[in-house]
């Protein structure tokens, strides 16, 4: 038995105005992106989102009211397969949606919530960037079109002294093979219920990629609210970095002295508590979603 939804509905000019207002919000960040993209260009920082998740950058512009909204005088051939015709017009085809994603939607709730009850922790400092070039060469850096802020050896020493602290699976597997034996924890897929805390920076990120993985169930609104985080996190991720993008516009944050680890901190919580209402929201959504 699945938990019934009571219908909103929206005539045109309320839902024309919404699918209008999220698009104008996410061609801010698409439009460069697009331009860069054509043009052969690569941004480590603003086209992150973009490569390393799987929501294609249409995909995040298309809008979608969420799961018991019915548009009046829609077009059920402008929405796409996972939304069925009504006497009004058009609307989600929620049974049809959850009965193929209904597995999916109760492991993403039951991450959520477990990392939801926990309590954060802000002590990694960032390590875990300095742990995926932690003793590579040159040519192998995943961004080595800009440089280090510090020679290859002061960069793995730093590693050393600090130690890592990383609980976040799809952070640590990207840690070079030299670097994982000096992470405190060995996470893996399997444990990632048991180890996502709400002061990781990726767990907060990942938000996004929770949000889109349940797409069209979800409002749009909610998918560009988590994109939006994961943006700005992405901007701390790599300004904590080894890497000096000073010639992007992003002065450091350097962690490897006191002052940049109090300022990586603050940040840090700062993102923790806007993750929060929108962890919140996903984790409604879901319940909303599963069997009652």
């Amino acid at each position: 038995m699945t938990a019934a939804l009571s219908p909103a509905v929206l005539d045109v000019a309320a839902w024309q105005a919404r699918r209008r207002a999220h698009e104008q919000r996410v061609d801010v960040w698409l439009t460069p992106h697009l331009a860069r993209r054509r043009r052969g260009e690569r941004h480590p920082v603003a086209d992150f989102l973009f490569t390393y998740y799987s929501h294609r950058p249409a995909q995040l512009r298309r809008w979608h009211p969420g799961a018991g909204v019915e548009l009046h005088d829609a077009d059920p051939a402008e929405f796409g397969r996972d939304y069925r015709a009504t006497a009004a017009g058009v609307t989600v085809d929620t049974d049809g949606v959850r009965a193929r994603r209904g597995e999916s939607i109760a492991w993403i709730r039951g991450l959520l919530s477990a990392t939801a009850g926990r309590t954060p922790h802000f002590g990694c400092f960032g390590m875990h960037e300095w742990a995926m070039v932690y003793r590579q060469t040159r040519e192998e850096l995943r961004h080595n079109a800009w440089p280090l802020r510090l020679t290859p050896e002061r960069t793995a020493a730093i590693v050393e002294e600090r130690g890592v602290r990383c609980s976040h699976f799809d952070a640590y597997r990207f840690f070079t093979p030299p670097a994982r034996p000096l992470n405190l924890l060995t996470p893996t897929r399997e444990t990632q219920h048991a180890h996502e805390q709400p002061g990781c920076l990726h767990a907060n990120m990942d938000l996004y990629k929770w949000a889109y993985k349940m797409s069209p169930l979800v409002p749009s609104e909610l998918v560009a609210d988590c994109f939006e985080l994961a943006r700005d996190i992405r901007t701390l991720d790599m300004r904590a970095s080894p890497y000096d993008l000073s010639g992007l516009g992003y002065p450091p944050v350097r962690v490897e002295t006191v002052d940049g680890r109090h300022e990586y901190v603050q940040a840090q919580r700062s993102f923790a508590e806007r993750a929060k209402p929108l962890r919140a929201r996903l984790i409604a959504e879901c319940e909303r979603l599963l069997p009652a």
